[in-house]
């Protein structure tokens, strides 16, 4: 029995789909469930594999970040201590922070995040490792595909006619079809040899965001003419956005805290030891994976083109 946390996020959903097309037993847990003992416990019941997605990409505050992605993880790794399961921790590319550029950020290299979200996946990590040794972490870069509203926002812009970009030359990034992530999260919790293992998974070949701009207006026959944002400008439209969530209490996609990530121009990391160790590579190039979702999106009336 595979238990899922997360189940009802964007990779949480693909992964409940691609388990049950595989025909293999699983059941999710809330967010809620996770400040009862008892529902954790029935919950746990029977589970040889936990794949843990639950967690916070964007908050109000940097302890709104620690609170949710260190908080459940904490809960989590105490409710299974000492259990014969498999926990597969789906981190991010962001707790080891952006690289040299020409240099893939490897999982030997030191972890040295740049934002209060990074930080707090990194801090969830080292609860992992010192709880459960033996867990799997995984550290996913740009995750895209149908139903997931981050990249999306880039992807209409362009249907739209234009692209916006933070100036400063090219910035380069690793990327995977969410249900490329979804088979290699799959080969994690199923491989022995990846026990207390750290893995990138990732397309090979990373991209930069003109590159992305070209192809998907290329998908949808627009020629998207590219806006570029001066650094100060970014920065201000990060501080003025975290105001209007603090007024709100609703946090936003862009804030400080991701203008942070995005002034980094290397977000590139090795796929090599998830290949040899475990046989994956996620297959789909960006431009195939873009015209999956692009079409999603035009079906789903999300972007007209």
């Amino acid at each position: 029995m595979i238990l899922v946390t997360g189940g009802t996020g964007f990779i949480g959903g693909h992964l409940l789909e691609r388990l049950t097309e595989s025909g293999l037993r699983w059941r999710q847990v809330k967010r809620e469930h996770f400040a009862d003992p008892r529902a954790m416990k029935i919950a746990l019941e029977g589970v040889d594999t936990i794949i843990h997605l639950a967690g916070a990409t964007k908050a109000l505050s940097a302890r709104g970040y620690f609170i949710v992605n260190v908080g459940l993880t904490t809960t989590l790794v105490e409710a299974i201590r000492g259990r014969p399961v498999r926990m597969v921790h789906v981190s991010s590319l962001a707790a080891a922070g952006p690289g040299t550029v020409g240099s893939p950020i490897e999982e030997i290299s030191a972890s040295q995040p740049v934002s209060h979200y990074g930080k707090s996946k990194l801090k969830a990590e080292q609860v992992v490792r010192e709880a459960i040794p033996d867990a799997v972490i995984v550290r996913p870069p740009v995750v895209y595909g149908p139903r997931e509203t981050g990249v999306f926002k880039i992807l209409k812009s362009i249907s739209k006619g234009f692209a916006l970009e933070i100036g400063g030359g090219d910035r380069w990034f690793s990327h995977i079809y969410v249900r490329d992530l979804v088979e290699g999260l799959i080969a994690a919790a199923r491989s022995p040899q990846a026990a207390g293992r750290t893995y990138y998974m990732a397309h090979p070949k990373p991209a930069t965001w003109s590159e992305l701009a070209v192809t998907a207006g290329r998908i949808m026959n627009r020629r998207a003419r590219v806006l570029r944002v001066p650094m100060a400008a970014a920065r201000g439209v990060g501080f003025a956005a975290d105001c209007v969530s603090l007024i709100t209490r609703r946090a936003a996609t862009i804030s400080r805290d991701k203008v942070a990530e995005a002034r980094c121009n290397w977000w590139v990391c090795d796929t090599r030891r998830a290949k040899a160790e475990l046989g994956f590579e996620a297959p789909a190039s960006l431009e195939q994976g873009l015209a999956v979702t692009l079409a999603w999106y035009k079906e789903m009336g999300w972007i007209r083109y």
